[in-house]
């Protein structure tokens, strides 16, 4: 209902939009604006009452100057992978960037030009041929655009750091229709604000990116164990960790096997820990630190070994398609104690989703050694990031899974910061935490900047940090 109200009060404007455009503007039923409102995560049912495909800049500021005259609620989609669903306005205008994915590399000055549309796919699709990595995050179907501006950790941002840390420009549209170029030259407070701030300050059209030497050949892989040796596991993953040189980046996973290629069928289903690890650096000089993780008695599979980076970074693509049911909780933890070994796994065997998992990811190494207001990233200290991670396929199971991640949340917070990773906030925390995503000084400068160039909180249908 709210999509027809709206189309049919602004039925004027559209078609006065329409015709300034040189994108598209798509309608219920059109194939594209249904396309564009198939997210990731199958939770989120919202309706815009539009779609709109724009082809440049000036398109996206036409569109943020008509929602602003016909009051409508705004939001941006680019991947589509944000679990809190902040890509669809429901009864407003969507802005869909899907389409546009072009990425361009200057090898010899190690540059990355993005648009908004693009996936990390993408990206390293573009990149590895010159031997070029920018660091992203552990799925490959992520875009961007979202991963980027909530501050983005992978499997390389232990040396590199953290994709937002590696933005050294943005060309991005603000609330006033305006098309700026923000860098530590231009505009420089809201370079530092969209950099961890999330879409609160503008809609990026372009980023530009610094890459680094990695690849196309790395040293990763994974080794599963049955969950009986979880307690070994999640031991051998600390004691990895604990003196791990920021080449190394260890995932610790606790869930039930995938029906994958690589894992005998005779445990598909089954619970199972694991450690997957990721060497950013010469594959040869890896081999010494990935060596205990090897020697850990006789595993399910053992795949530790060269590869290529682009099949390594998709290996937990399947895991997580577009269209499930997703929940998450996330949580920052110092140490990886008896206590929250313990805890991590009494929550890991009440899994009962063959979807379902808990991460454990070691974070630390060079992001933390920079000072804390490089920019807005607040995650800059954590040590590991705890996610309770919900999937499932039918709706009537959604009371007990979120069940089971709250109480699995609850159980690790007892052992955790009250820092929070804005790019995890679910829908229903967008609010109740979105300020501990932020170290409290920036949280004060970031609410500065919003009221600086967004002061009637236009871009409020996201993470929100409202204006001062």
């Amino acid at each position: 209902m709210r999509e027809a109200v709206a189309s049919k009060a602004s039925a004027t404007g559209i078609s006065g939009l329409e015709a300034r455009l040189r994108g598209s503007i798509h309608r219920p039923g059109d194939q594209a604006y249904e396309d564009a409102c198939r997210i990731w995560n199958a939770m989120i049912a919202r309706r815009p009452a539009l779609v709109v495909r724009p082809r440049n800049a000036e398109d996206v500021a036409e569109t943020i100057r008509f929602a602003k005259a016909e009051r409508l609620p705004l939001a941006v989609r680019g991947g589509g992978h944000n679990v809190a669903g902040a890509a669809l306005a429901d009864g407003g205008i969507t802005i869909d960037m899907s389409q546009r994915r072009a990425v361009a590399v200057d090898a010899a000055r190690q540059i990355v030009r993005v648009a908004p549309g693009a996936t990390w796919k993408d990206v390293d699709t573009a990149t590895q041929p010159h031997g070029l990595v920018v660091p992203s995050g552990i799925i490959s179907a992520t875009g961007v655009a979202g991963l980027t501006l909530g501050a983005g950790f992978g499997w390389t941002s232990r040396r590199f750091g953290f994709a937002a840390d590696n933005l050294i420009a943005a060309e991005i549209v603000t609330a006033d229709g305006k098309v700026r170029r923000a860098s530590a030259d231009e505009n420089a407070e809201l370079f530092w604000a969209i950099r961890g701030g999330s879409g609160n300050f503008g809609i990026v059209t372009a980023f530009e990116f610094r890459a680094h030497k990695l690849g196309p050949e790395v040293l990763a892989g994974i080794v599963i164990h049955p969950f009986e040796r979880a307690h070994e596991v999640a031991r051998l993953f600390r004691e990895v960790t604990a003196n791990a040189p920021d080449e190394l980046t260890c995932l610790l996973i606790l869930r039930r096997a995938l029906p994958a290629p690589n894992i005998p069928e005779e445990h598909h289903g089954k619970p199972i820990a694991a450690i997957m690890a990721h060497w950013t650096g010469d594959p040869a000089a890896g081999a010494d630190a990935m060596r205990p993780l090897k020697a850990l008695g006789t595993p399910i599979v053992d795949n530790i070994g060269p590869k290529p980076f682009t099949a390594f970074q998709t290996a937990l693509d399947g895991g997580q398609p577009f269209g499930r049911r997703y929940y998450w909780k996330s949580s920052e933890v110092d140490e990886m104690s008896d206590a929250v070994i313990e805890t991590l796994i009494a929550n890991a065997g009440r899994i009962d989703s063959p979807f379902s998992a808990i991460l454990t990811m070691h974070m630390a190494g060079a992001p933390s050694r920079l000072p804390a207001d490089t920019n807005a990233v607040g995650i800059r200290a954590a040590k590991f990031g705890v996610v309770t991670q919900g999937a499932w396929e039918k709706a009537e199971e959604d009371q007990k899974q979120i069940g089971w991640v709250r109480n699995s949340y609850s159980a690790v917070q007892a052992f955790a910061s009250d820092r929070a990773y804005v790019n995890f906030l679910t829908d229903d925390e967008t609010r109740t935490r979105i300020g501990d995503a932020y170290e409290p000084a920036s949280w004060e400068r970031l609410r500065r900047i919003k009221g600086q160039y967004d002061p009637q909180n236009l871009f409020s249908g996201n993470l929100n940090i409202p204006p001062l």
